[in-house]
């Protein structure tokens, strides 16, 4: 079975920093393209970032870009998302996936910027 669990969501002040993390399993990691993506209350999700299966390729969503970077550890068989310069337009859920899209299938980790 597949299961990609996030966590290291929290509350933050506009400007900081946070770090997630995607730890999957029941699938084998290096094998998939994977993304995260987010949803903000009253609105639909969007994908924010991905990385190919051998890590070396990553993508960026404009709103983004230059501030939060995707990474993969294989020993770990984890998925991260270092984001940094965060704004209040960042508040969402975010949740990790295989692939390039934004079809959730985990419970999400909450992000909450406050200005």
């Amino acid at each position: 079975e597949i299961q990609l669990v996030e966590s290291g969501g929290g509350l933050v002040q506009a400007g900081g920093s946070l770090k997630l993390s995607c730890a999957a399993s029941g699938f084998t990691f290096g094998d998939y393209d994977m993304s995260w993506a987010r949803q903000a209350p009253g609105k639909g999700p969007e994908w924010v970032s991905g990385i190919n299966r051998a890590g070396d390729i990553t993508f960026y969503a404009d709103s983004v870009k230059g501030r939060f970077t995707i990474t993969r550890d294989y020993a770990k068989n984890t998925l991260y998302l270092q984001m940094n310069s965060l704004k209040p337009e960042d508040t969402a859920l975010y949740y990790c996936t295989l692939g390039m899209g934004f079809k959730r299938t985990s419970q999400g980790t909450q992000v909450t910027v406050s200005s």
